[in-house]
């Protein structure tokens, strides 16, 4: 009985990263509707120069992105020898994650005339408050099992366990906050170019900054469930391990997951006006 028990709670624990697979497929279809909706719009002088530059302001964030993971590297060598190699993929994709974020809070500001009176968009006109909502908890958890977790993982360990996700956050935040507060522009061709570039913004940060957050805590979760007995008992304690393990694997698979879009999304907004031909 207490196998079946721990079979249907390790099932149960799954369905998360099903819900968030499901979440983000349809953040993909709005997404594919906001570049759709670039297309239905004359190429201007001004959109084509900010897109251009936004385009080159990404690529050339994400490549120091890739420096800082090959530094990570190198830190996480000096500080566990050989076991470091364990963390050479995770250092490279903190990095990699670290260059997304950055590029999107960095932003070049858009040149073209704003509203007069000043209108902004609202967040759910950007994202799914659930998406963002989801983005929050994951880095709360994520910082708890931190902390719980501190005299088992050391003072690097630790302080490593929380740099990664709460500095994700806030760089997400940051990015959010730009294009939260940012005026849209006149009436004109340029207002889809820029809802869709808020729009990608928005998915991108939330996207990396989930990753960067349920992949460390994925992590800690399977690492609590090793520290504890791996013995499944009849009483409620013994399902503790189980629910450990069935966490971290649900976490792990929907980090992956989220992953698995943000490397399908970083491609800037182009404006081909192919719609119009």
């Amino acid at each position: 009985m207490g196998r079946l028990i721990a079979v249907v709670l390790f099932v149960a624990l799954l369905i998360p990263a099903g819900l968030l697979a499901r979440g983000w497929s349809r953040a993909a279809e709005r997404r594919a509707a906001a570049s759709a909706g670039v297309e239905f719009v004359p190429a201007t002088a001004t959109a084509t120069a900010l897109l251009a530059r936004q385009a080159a302001h990404g690529r050339r964030l994400r490549r120091v992105g890739f420096a800082l993971g090959v530094a990570l590297v190198v830190v996480s060598v000096v500080l566990f020898a050989e076991a470091s190699v364990f963390l050479w993929v995770p250092a490279l994709a903190a990095g990699l994650l670290a260059g997304v974020l950055l590029a999107e809070a960095t932003r070049p500001r858009p040149r073209w005339a704003l509203s007069d009176p000043p209108r902004r968009q609202r967040r759910g006109e950007q994202i799914s408050p659930w998406l963002l909502w989801t983005m929050r908890a994951i880095v709360a958890g994520a910082v708890l099992a931190a902390v719980l977790l501190a005299d088992d993982l050391g003072t690097a360990g630790t302080a490593i366990a929380l740099a990664v996700p709460l500095g994700a956050w806030v760089l997400a935040e940051v990015a959010l906050l730009r294009i939260l507060l940012r005026p849209l522009p006149a009436e004109g061709a340029d207002v889809p170019v820029d809802e869709a570039q808020r729009t990608w913004t928005a998915h991108l940060v939330v996207a990396a900054a989930t990753v960067g957050a349920v992949l460390p805590l994925g992590a800690l979760l399977l690492r609590a469930a090793i520290d504890l007995d791996d013995r499944v008992a009849s009483d409620g304690a013994g399902l503790l391990p189980v629910a450990l393990v069935a966490g971290g694997f649900s976490a792990l698979l929907a980090g992956i997951t989220v992953a698995g879009f943000l490397l399908t999304w970083l491609k800037p907004v182009r404006q081909t006006s192919h719609a119009l031909a």
